[in-house]
């Protein structure tokens, strides 16, 4: 079976770091660019971050950048996004996906998603 699953989520204090990690099932991740949207109750899904397929270029939202760091390590078919100085807007739902690019808004897959919340 093709999915992306994603854990790390949890509830974190604000100010708080969380690493969220992206894992391939049944296909190769560097094959393609991988991305983190997010989802605050009763709000539309934001793109937050996205990696290119080497790793040599990201992307990240005005509201996470300097904050939120994307990574990617190949060889374990896995990406992470370090959360750091979290705040209580970073509350969310947050879903991996992989594209052929950065640049495409094409989603190949989707993964289900792990909870951030960020509250004291």
């Amino acid at each position: 079976q093709l999915q992306l699953v994603e854990s790390g989520g949890g509830l974190v204090q604000p100010g708080g770091s969380l690493r969220l990690s992206c894992a391939a099932s049944g296909f190769t991740l560097n094959n393609y660019a991988i991305g983190w949207f997010r989802q605050a109750p009763g709000k539309e899904r934001e793109g937050a971050s996205c990696i290119s397929r080497s790793g040599g270029s990201t992307r990240y939202a005005d509201s996470v950048k300097g904050r939120f760091t994307i990574s990617r390590d190949n060889a374990k078919n896995t990406v992470y996004l370090q959360m750091n100085s979290l705040k209580p807007e970073d509350t969310a739902v947050y879903y991996c996906i992989a594209k052929n690019s950065c640049a495409t808004s094409r989603v190949v897959y989707w993964g289900k998603g792990t909870l951030v919340t960020v509250s004291s």
